[in-house]
């Protein structure tokens, strides 16, 4: 895909693919079709989500020989089958398919397994870019990623949407790479007075992100660092089935002991996966789930984050080498990847409480943050106190 074009300021403007992946992805969550292009040939998707509990609207999804259910590995492992994590199957459908209302159960993550079994054998992994776009594109849009895959001669009046297989795929690095500062204001905290806030914006005009700094990290050699994933429930709402707030304030307070800091503060909620599918994790851990099974029910990876934005922040502020506040090997990993010198991990830990005491050992036995769980039992207010430590 081409970069960003600038304007007569100098600063970049979206191209013309950007915006029409943008556009496709508000189609799809309007429950409309989008032709997704592949040099000569085309296919045409629909958002498996926008059919569930809808009987007319599946039925309104033409059959044409062809058509498959594009679903990743996570979501058919739930159901049972030995599918292949971060890869996306296909299973071929039939007008029976459609009729009988089997597309919802298979994307449905509150269908029961005995349900969806019939077709599921049917199941094969596929490398179609086709396929893999059209899954990423219902990501994008914050939908549950599974998607109907039709030929192109299936279209319909309206005309769908069209996009190409590239641009999809290659959205979210472009995207994170054009984001340019457009606004500093210093803004006293409760915890830290001497606080600046740079807004981050993409050139897409896509959500802002933003770095808050304490001090005068950018003067330091290897200043403290916190990537930090917005958490509407847990930062603002004071959510009791993580640690995300206590993470944000306690990081900012370190900062103030260190003298200085920087805060990335993401655009990236619940892992990735977004607030709604954070909030269908939460009833499926209701159920009984874990936080990693829930988010494979859902169809989603354990953690579907990535950090180039937070180095494309980091290099534009002039810092390239930092001392990361973490508890995340993943975060230290993508930041040497991406060219980000990690002199070293701060460990950034809280204590537990009864809500949140499972969500911690998950994280630590599962997902490899570097916490030993000891045994957490809640006391008479809901507390378990300091007894996370350090592996």
């Amino acid at each position: 895909m081409e970069n960003p074009k600038m304007d007569v300021a100098g600063e970049p403007r979206p191209s013309a693919p950007v915006l029409a992946v943008q556009y496709a992805a508000r189609t799809l969550r309007a429950g409309g079709r989008v032709r997704l292009r592949d040099g000569d040939q085309g296919t045409e998707l629909v958002a498996t989500e926008s059919l569930l509990g809808d009987p007319q609207a599946e039925a309104a999804v033409p059959y044409v020989r062809g058509s498959v259910l594009a679903l990743s590995g996570e979501r058919l492992a739930s159901l049972g089958l030995p599918a292949e994590a971060q890869a996306t199957y296909l299973l071929p459908l039939t007008r029976n398919d459609l009729a009988q209302g089997r597309l919802a159960v298979l994307a449905d993550p509150t269908t029961p397994v005995a349900q969806a079994s019939p077709i599921l054998a049917l199941a094969e992994p596929t490398s179609r870019a086709d396929a893999l776009a059209a899954v990423e594109l219902c990501k994008l849009a914050g939908l549950l990623p599974s998607a109907v895959l039709l030929p192109s001669q299936a279209t319909a009046s309206p005309e769908p949407a069209a996009i190409g297989v590239n641009d999809v795929l290659a959205y979210r690095r472009l995207t994170a790479s054009s984001l340019r500062p457009v606004s500093e204001a210093r803004v006293p905290l409760a915890d830290a007075e001497d606080v600046r806030i740079v807004s981050f914006r993409p050139a897409d005009g896509g959500p802002d992100q933003f770095a808050i700094l304490v001090g005068a990290p950018e003067r330091q050699a290897a200043p403290l660092a916190r990537l930090h994933s917005e958490c509407f429930t847990g930062d603002f709402l004071g959510s009791l089935r993580c640690d995300c707030g206590d993470q944000l304030r306690g990081a900012i307070r370190r900062m103030v002991h260190e003298g200085n800091g920087v805060l990335l503060y993401l655009a990236q909620e619940g892992r990735g996966i977004g607030l709604a599918n954070k909030l269908r994790a939460y009833l499926l851990q209701d159920r009984g789930l874990d936080t990693v099974d829930a988010n494979h029910h859902l169809g989603f990876a354990n953690d579907e984050r990535d950090y180039w934005a937070a180095t494309a922040m980091l290099r534009q502020l002039g810092i390239g080498r930092v001392r990361l506040l973490t508890n995340n090997p993943a975060k230290i990993a993508q930041l040497e990847r991406y060219g980000i010198e990690v002199a070293g991990r701060v460990p950034h830990i809280f204590a537990a409480n009864a809500h949140n005491r499972d969500y911690l050992r998950t994280k630590a036995v599962r997902s490899g943050h570097m916490l030993e769980v000891d045994d957490l039992q809640p006391t008479k207010n809901g507390s378990t106190g300091p007894r996370l430590s350090v592996i």
